[in-house]
């Protein structure tokens, strides 16, 4: 009963936070959330909990999937396509990690990602309000 007021205070908290979130902090958001996915993958493989590994991976994977449904090809020109393409390993590692029951491919692609989220998360305020006002013009 409690674990379920707290999960249902904690979806509508983060409703709230991406209904006031632009772009960049949406992204910032899928990042942390496939990173959580993945640490709680690990937890639930070292548990022996198999369903719980496959729900968080799913979940990671699909957080997987809405970062590359987030690339403007447009704009982003190489830069774009090589994120679209480690993504898409990211994905394949992590059904790995799913069959093999992997922690080292899950750090593996923890890994990868936190290099991405460091240097996402290191672009100056102005320059991405520069750029995300830029790209919805640009969309308009």
């Amino acid at each position: 009963m409690y674990n379920a007021k707290v999960k249902n205070y904690q979806k509508e908290a983060l409703k709230t936070r991406v209904a006031g979130a632009d772009r960049y902090e949406i992204i910032q958001m899928l990042m942390a959330g496939a990173l959580e996915k993945m640490v709680l993958a690990k937890v639930a493989i070292e548990k022996k909990n198999l369903e719980a590994k496959s729900e968080h991976l799913s979940k990671a994977s699909a957080i997987f999937e809405a970062l590359r449904g987030c690339l403007d090809f447009e704009v982003g020109g190489e830069v774009t396509e090589n994120l679209y393409a480690l993504y898409s390993y990211m994905i394949d590692r992590l059904i790995d990690a799913s069959i093999k029951n992997d922690l080292e491919i899950i750090d593996e692609v923890s890994g990868l990602l936190k290099e991405i989220k460091s240097a996402w998360d290191a672009i100056p305020v102005e320059v991405r309000n520069k750029t995300f006002s830029e790209n919805s013009a640009h969309a308009s």
